[in-house]
């Protein structure tokens, strides 16, 4: 009501100038965009969620999902009852419950897996005996399949898939150092009251060397 009689004075208020028909046509035109802009703002219409927007902010939340599991997988690889429920529980919050795991690439022995705790088994037995671990993630892309958001601009439901690689370095003992090379390819969910999860993730490995560290790289002359 407030915006009628407002649009409304001001078009008497047009009128009363006399301006000619072709600027009293433009004068209305911009005061129908106005109104029309006025009324999506109050019904909340979905054009005015931006679509750029709102997936920098998914993709952000989607990376971060890789992100953590690089720091619970050293979690699990410090292999203490404490470290490696630290780690479990993160991998319950980016993995949905029902995730598969698989790992391939050169020279692996293929590799299966399926829910979250499944996973924490296969890495704990992997990482354990060895000594401290550090994955690195990095160049990671992600692409949207689906992405769906209410009227408050909110994700509600919506399909990704991403690619990161990844550079894990696993100390052997005090003179060697293994590193891994290899890329994660994700496919990620969106599911109410559990937000972004991973459904299926696949580590292919590209290559890997070993490397002198510690005592080994002191001894050696420069």
């Amino acid at each position: 009501m407030r915006c009628y009689m407002v649009c409304t004075d001001w078009m008497w208020s047009l009128m009363r100038f006399r301006l000619s028909p072709l600027r009293l046509l433009l004068a209305f035109t911009l005061m129908a965009s106005g109104l029309s802009a006025w009324a999506q703002e109050q019904r909340g219409d979905l054009s005015m969620c931006h679509q750029k927007t709102i997936e920098a902010v998914a993709r952000q939340e989607i990376e971060y999902l890789r992100r953590a599991y690089a720091i619970a997988t050293d979690q699990i690889g410090e292999d203490t009852e404490a470290s490696v429920t630290a780690g479990g529980e993160i991998y319950h919050q980016i993995f949905s419950p029902d995730v598969t795991f698989a790992v391939t690439g050169p020279e692996t022995q293929p590799l299966t897996a399926n829910g979250p705790k499944g996973w924490v088994d296969v890495v704990r037995g992997a990482l354990g005996p060895l000594g401290p671990t550090q994955h690195l993630i990095g160049s990671q892309v992600v692409t949207f399949d689906d992405l769906q958001w209410n009227d408050r601009c909110e994700v509600v439901s919506g399909k990704a898939k991403m690619q990161s690689y990844v550079q894990a370095w696993h100390d052997q003992n005090d003179r060697e150092v293994w590193l891994f090379i290899g890329t994660y390819f994700d496919e990620v969910v969106y599911q109410p009251q559990r937000g972004w999860q991973i459904s299926h993730m696949e580590l292919r490995r590209v290559t890997g060397e070993l490397r002198p560290s510690g005592a080994a790289v002191a001894a050696t002359p420069l």
